[in-house]
């Protein structure tokens, strides 16, 4: 295979099960990735939501790191504007002292959640999010160990220092968004599953590599496997995105009417509702393989991080093993036994 593969998890809790049989799978899941062939496994922040039990990453990521041996385990990604940057960074040091080379420390734009939630994470501070370049700078230079002599704080260090520091990663959905990562020299995830729009993709994979061509590209990609094209296309049916447009111009993207139901109830002010059909690539192994090579060959991506939002907990496991590196690696060379068998 040209490109890796990882997993985003945010935890789901689906009908009938509880928050810890959510978390339980999490590990499950976390163990399977590492034993088919993931390159990375990463957990993701929201609050108050109650289809979810993702709210703290850091927390699961340690528990995680215990649990498994080799695979490379992150956030995906910690809401940046709630928190210090300096307790960020001591919190990932410390989960780098752990498991030295195995953390990644992905980094996110939006709340993770509502109005409600995000007063309370902000403690009844007015923060807009627009210091979040300075705010994700001086994360990074606290990573690095690199604070200017020229900084309020001079000679503040983030410690432990491990002897393996973790990776950041920015998550977002934009040219610009990709743009700050490479100014900084970061790696880039493209949020696919929430702007499936190739004319981005191709924006932010071009504002990347022009800028940093160093740097680790990935797409995080709503994807479902299943034996059948036709059993993945029922299993996504119906499955939608909801575009909150705000009065201030900020945008927000949620994945259910209930979402958009909780959000209406806590909002400040008025915004309007764009649906439209989420973009799930679905279908048999090997056409979602042949999807995410075309995407790979296109844009450059270096790896996907796959994201399968259904509520069928079997075929969403399922999904996974179906789509390993290890099932595809093993299906490509068979394949490739055969024809030199049959020449």
């Amino acid at each position: 295979m040209s490109y890796k593969l990882g997993i985003l998890d945010q935890s789901p809790i689906f009908k009938g099960r509880s928050a810890e049989d959510a978390l339980q799978s999490t590990i499950n899941l976390a163990k399977k990735a590492e034993e088919w062939g993931y390159s990375r496994f990463w957990v993701s922040e929201h609050h108050h939501m109650e289809q979810v039990a993702g709210s703290s990453p850091e927390v699961l990521i340690s528990h995680l790191l215990a649990r498994t041996n080799s695979i490379q385990i992150g956030s995906g990604g910690v809401m940046l504007q709630h928190y210090s940057p300096y307790k960020v960074a001591e919190n990932f040091q410390v989960l780098s002292t752990l498991a030295p080379g195995r953390v990644d420390l992905g980094i996110g734009k939006a709340p993770g959640g509502f109005p409600l939630s995000t007063k309370a994470l902000q403690n009844g501070k007015k923060i807009d999010g627009k210091d979040f370049n300075e705010r994700l700078t001086f994360l990074k230079r606290l990573i690095d160990d690199s604070v200017e002599h020229n900084h309020a704080l001079s000679g503040i260090q983030a410690l432990p220092k491990p002897a393996k520091k973790p990776e950041i990663y920015l998550l977002g959905g934009s040219a610009n968004s990709a743009e700050l990562a490479a100014d900084l020299g970061i790696n880039f995830v493209f949020a696919n599953f929430l702007n499936s729009d190739e004319k981005v993709l191709k924006e932010a994979a071009h504002a990347y590599r022009d800028n940093f061509n160093e740097g680790h590209f990935i797409a995080a990609v709503a994807a479902l496997a299943a034996p059948t094209q036709e059993e993945a296309e029922m299993l996504v049916k119906d499955h939608k995105l909801f575009t909150l447009h705000l009065h201030d111009g900020r945008t927000l993207t949620v994945q259910s009417e209930s979402q958009v139901q909780a959000f209406e109830k806590q909002a400040e002010g008025p915004f309007e509702i764009e649906e439209r059909e989420a973009n799930i690539i679905a279908g048999t192994q090997k056409y979602v393989n042949e999807e995410l090579t075309r995407l790979h060959n296109t844009y450059q991506i270096d790896e996907f991080i796959l994201h399968t939002p259904i509520q069928r907990e079997t075929e969403r496991f399922r999904s996974f093993q179906l789509m390993s590196p290890l099932q595809l690696t093993a299906k490509i060379e068979t394949t490739q036994y055969k024809s030199v068998d049959k020449w």
